[in-house]
């Protein structure tokens, strides 16, 4: 028992020459001699040069890694807000022109969306770098912009379509004789009649090529000095068309009781208009009073006159207001004359 505990706690110098070696290491890896000599030796022999030499003290002791853990990554710099927004600036002023263009250029297509027919200036897109090697024009010749127009005009999918109302009375009779005696009895009935005279606004390419003279754009005066230029159109449309079938007109609801009625006088007479006083359908009175309606929107003056002039105002003012003027205010310019006249046949 006394052998085991002098194992224990005996001197081992080897096991502290070893902790003295890893201990050097952070001091340049240099050996550490034991400590087995006697107090008060001599350490200036040969041999001093082994012990370490202590740290100098203006020197910063290295850093030691923590045992058992991760290397910190470094630690990122960070750029300040005012730099990022002085950036952002500096930017947009280089790059002004193409963004003020194409700002521009958004804000007219929502307009034309929304049908505001608003005038903007006109600013032609451009890189920083071309204003000192080119000249940057800010109008449009004749040749970009007739086709862009002409190009919307032949886009239009729908006829306009010139409507009036008109009135008129007619009369339901109905006659069944009585042996040799004639009886009839009719009744008359106001009604109020819908049509609509149509111009086909794309009668297809053929139409609008250039030997039939049917579209001519002209440019007056070019944009200069923040003012728009301004442009003169001409058409030529095919003639309205009155309504084509019965289909074409509506008639207002029929009130039940006729305005007036009548029937014959013959003997037994009273008995006649008794007899055959019927009361007629509805359906039977609608189809009646609309082919009346269709005959006198067709051949009646009264009627066609005010349907011929309405299509051709509504197809004037659908051309030029949908069409034609969204897409010169895009270009800068706005329309001084508008003028439309009707193919003949």
């Amino acid at each position: 028992m006394l052998f085991l505990l002098s194992l224990l706690t005996g001197n081992r110098p080897a096991q502290r020459e070893l902790a003295w070696q890893q201990a050097g290491g952070s001091y340049g890896g240099s050996q550490v001699i034991s400590r087995g000599e006697p107090d008060g030796a001599d350490r200036s022999g040969p041999g001093a040069g082994d012990w370490p030499d202590p740290p100098d003290p203006g020197r910063p002791m290295p850093a030691r890694p923590e045992p058992d853990g991760p290397a910190r990554p470094p630690r990122r710099r960070r750029i300040p807000p005012w730099a990022k927004w002085t950036a952002v600036i500096a930017v947009g002023l280089i790059f002004r022109k193409a963004i003020a263009s194409l700002a521009l250029i958004a804000l007219s297509a929502a307009l034309h969306v929304v049908g505001v027919n608003v005038h903007l200036p006109s600013i032609k897109f451009g890189w920083p770098w071309q204003a000192g090697t080119s000249v940057v024009h800010t109008t449009t010749t004749n040749t970009d912009l007739g086709p862009w127009v002409l190009q919307k005009i032949e886009g239009i999918s729908k006829p306009a379509l010139g409507r009036v109302s008109f009135n008129f009375l007619f009369t339901h009779k109905v006659s069944k004789n009585i042996g040799p005696w004639p009886c009839w009895y009719a009744s008359t009935f106001y009604a109020v009649g819908y049509a609509s005279a149509t111009v086909d606004l794309n009668p297809g390419p053929s139409w609008w090529a250039p030997a039939t003279g049917h579209y001519a754009l002209r440019v007056l005066t070019r944009p200069a000095d923040g003012k728009p230029g301004s442009v003169s159109v001409s058409v030529v449309l095919p003639q309205p068309q009155l309504p084509q079938s019965v289909h074409d007109v509506a008639i207002d609801d029929i009130p039940s009781k006729p305005v007036s009625t009548q029937h014959s006088w013959t003997y037994p007479g009273f008995g006649c208009g008794v007899v055959l006083r019927p009361q007629f359908a509805q359906s039977v009175l609608y189809a009646q009073a609309q082919q009346l309606a269709f005959y006198k929107s067709t051949h009646v003056p009264q009627i066609t006159r005010p349907l011929i002039n309405a299509a051709e105002t509504e197809a004037a003012q659908m051309i030029r207001n949908n069409f034609i003027q969204p897409t010169l205010n895009a270009f800068g310019y706005t329309l001084d004359s508008f003028a439309v006249t009707w193919a003949k046949g």
